[in-house]
């Protein structure tokens, strides 16, 4: 089961419910005695906020009717908060495209009237709603424009939710160690506050990170204190939220009866808000448990109810997930044919989901290239125009000066003719400059997406169909134990055992080479490291792998993923072309200029024939160091081997 996010984050304009003392009774006895004004508005929103995260529907009717007065009577202010109001709502009932619909309508209202402290929080609020659509590049994008904004009026309090967002944005990424700082940010300056919301967010947020560095002790902790919280508040979506993470936590721990209790409330909690993502991943997580205390009808009777919320409601992942658990349980059953086919269903709709999100990825940034171009020869354009004035506005000049006298007028055309050229150069120059940022911006959102794509493929190839492989190994043992076979069969039973291992090793060498590990954690040094051992172990091509001046070095991620691919494909092509038997990999650090060198003593090539070369290979190694801003340096004869030598001013 995967930790999920305790509370939605998103920014408001000011708490509309400040220190409510007053019972909803009150409130909404209060609202019958008012007639359509500024008052009525408050009084709508007071009571939605105080519905929205038990009785979201609720909570949505009366923020539908604050926003009909609030036209009615040309308010503005009212109008953006109860636009503000059904975003959050949507957000809890999980519809994010609805959720990135209102905040963006809040945007507009917000530019419309100059307010900048709305813009900032509508912008903000927009980076989050990109964050839970996982378009986490605009995400990052939003929520820095928002910091930029916010940070000028000092707001503690919202500042204290940015960095919350912020630590939220780092373990997507993911950098659990950035997320821990800002997490720790976050949680300070909620209990300097004395905010109990914004601290039950914080930790349960913090919790994840430390959950995914194998802290489990420390995530445990903060989630239970979050929950204390949670209970003192009435927050039944945050309570429903943090059993969740708690049962994800059990099934770490192996203890599968507490899962079943932390799965079974949350159940419970999920039902009672309307939350069907919810309620399906609790009725997986009691299937789980079932499964793993061999209580084999059960689990299958509560997985089949998860499956069905998930297809009704085309939760794809989910059914995927459920899927696999029930190929888990028919396999535990020794029903081999049912296994195989829910197996089956389960590798295509994972296959189906990841072409889905490749393609996705792909159109997003294809429209985005294309409008970034557009947008290049609009400038070309507007440059153009802006010479052609100026060329008349002289025009007008010599004719006046022509009747002045014709000697003025030859000094003059001199001067504005080279003034004329001047800035030509200046224009052709802020050309030039314009061209070379939108390819830069380009071709780094193209990469970006790629190392999301690739890390997004890995985690699901690790915990997807790795779970699942594992799954058969667990159940083909079990069927062992229980089956008297020849000695024949034992032997290609053995066999297949061994084959199924070797299928394992294969999945998790693939999705290591996606994203290896070693490379988010440990840095580059460590990441080239080990990919050159674990080429020479290969018996490929023995490489040799030498490091100078990287001691304590901490290299920016997306440089050091950069350059990693790089070296990467070098090695790559050693290998298919060069008909080397041995190379070296160096890595140097001289101040702020960082050397890599790939050389290779194979048969060499010319390197004239580079420039013509249109091989997918070479054109991502260009781009990959036209994105650093770097150097390339190429040596080769034919029988003395290949030297590459690239340099990157960090």
């Amino acid at each position: 089961m995967n930790m999920k996010l305790a509370l939605i984050l998103f920014l408001s304009y000011a708490s509309i419910v400040s220190g409510q003392t007053e019972s909803i009774d009150i409130l909404i006895g209060q609202l019958a005695k008012e007639g359509d004004d500024t008052t009525t508005i408050r009084l709508c929103l007071e009571i939605s906020e105080v519905y929205e995260k038990s009785q979201p529907l609720e909570a949505m009717k009366y923020t539908i009717k604050a926003k009909e007065i609030s036209e009615k009577l040309h308010y503005p202010s009212g109008i953006i908060k109860s636009v503000r109001s059904m975003a959050y709502i949507h957000a809890i009932q999980g519809n994010y495209d609805s959720t990135l619909f209102y905040y963006e309508k809040t945007l507009v209202l917000s530019k419309a009237e100059n307010d900048s402290l709305n813009i900032g929080i509508s912008l903000f609020n927009i980076g989050s709603a990109y964050r839970y659509l996982s378009d986490y590049k605009m995400a990052v994008d939003y929520s820095l424009q928002a910091l930029i904004i916010l940070e000028k009026y000092g707001d503690k309090s919202r500042m204290a939710q940015v960095n919350n967002g912020l630590q939220l944005l780092y373990y997507y990424l993911p950098n659990y160690e950035k997320a821990v700082e800002y997490g720790k940010k976050a949680i300070q300056q909620a209990r300097e506050l004395n905010n109990s919301e914004l601290l039950l967010m914080s930790l349960s947020n913090l919790s994840m990170s430390y959950k995914d560095l194998k802290q489990l002790d420390t995530s445990k902790i903060l989630l239970m204190q979050a929950q204390k919280i949670a209970l003192k508040s009435g927050d039944i979506y945050a309570e429903a939220a943090i059993l969740i993470n708690l049962a994800g936590l059990s099934i770490e721990e192996g203890d599968f009866v507490q899962l079943r209790k932390y799965a079974q409330e949350s159940l419970i909690l999920h039902q009672k808000i309307n939350s069907k993502d919810g309620e399906c991943e609790s009725l997986r997580g009691i299937a789980i448990s079932y499964l793993h205390t061999k209580q084999y009808e059960l689990a299958k009777k509560y997985a089949v109810n998860a499956y069905n919320i998930a297809d009704s409601n085309n939760y794809k992942k989910e059914k995927a997930s459920c899927l696999k658990i029930l190929s888990n349980i028919s396999f535990a059953m020794q029903n081999l044919s049912e296994g195989e086919m829910y197996f089956n269903k389960s590798d295509d709709l994972f296959e189906e989901i990841f072409k889905e999100a490749y393609l996705e990825s792909a159109a997003h940034y294809e429209k985005k290239y294309e409008s970034e171009k557009k947008e290049l020869q609009i400038h070309h354009l507007e440059a153009e125009k802006d010479i052609q004035q100026l060329s008349l506005q002289k025009k007008s000049i010599f004719i006046v000066v022509l009747i002045a006298g014709i000697v003025a007028f030859s000094l003059i055309s001199f001067l504005t003719y080279r003034n004329i050229r001047h800035k030509q150069k200046l224009q052709q120059l802020r050309i030039n400059e314009l061209e070379t940022e939108k390819q830069l911006e380009a071709t780094e959102a193209v990469l970006k997406g790629e190392e999301q794509e690739r890390t997004r493929l890995a985690k699901d190839l690790h915990d997807g169909l790795g779970g699942m492989l594992s799954g058969i190994k667990y159940s083909f043992t079990t069927m062992k134990e229980n089956l008297i076979m020849t000695p024949d069969n034992q032997q290609a039973f053995e066999r297949s055992m061994d084959m199924l291992d070797s299928s394992i090793k294969e999945m998790r060498r693939v999705a290591h080479n996606m994203m290896p590990e070693a490379l988010v954690r440990f840095g580059l040094d460590t990441a080239l490291k080990d990919f050159c051992n674990d080429i020479s172990k290969s018996g490929a091509l023995t490489v040799n792998y030498q490091s100078i001046g990287m001691a304590g070095i901490s290299i920016d991620q997306t440089t050091g993923i950069t350059i990693y691919r790089i070296v990467q494909e070098l090695i790559n092509n050693t290998m298919k072309h060069a008909r080397a038997t041995s190379a070296i990999v160096q890595l140097n650090k001289t101040n702020t200029v960082l050397s890599v060198t790939v050389e290779d003593n194979g048969k060499g090539f010319d390197t004239g024939i580079l420039d013509a070369k249109k091989g997918i290979g070479w054109v991502n190694i260009r781009n990959r160091i036209d994105f650093l801003k770097g150097s390339l340096d190429i040596t080769s004869r034919e029988g003395e081997g290949t030297s590459v030598q690239i340099e990157i001013n960090l």
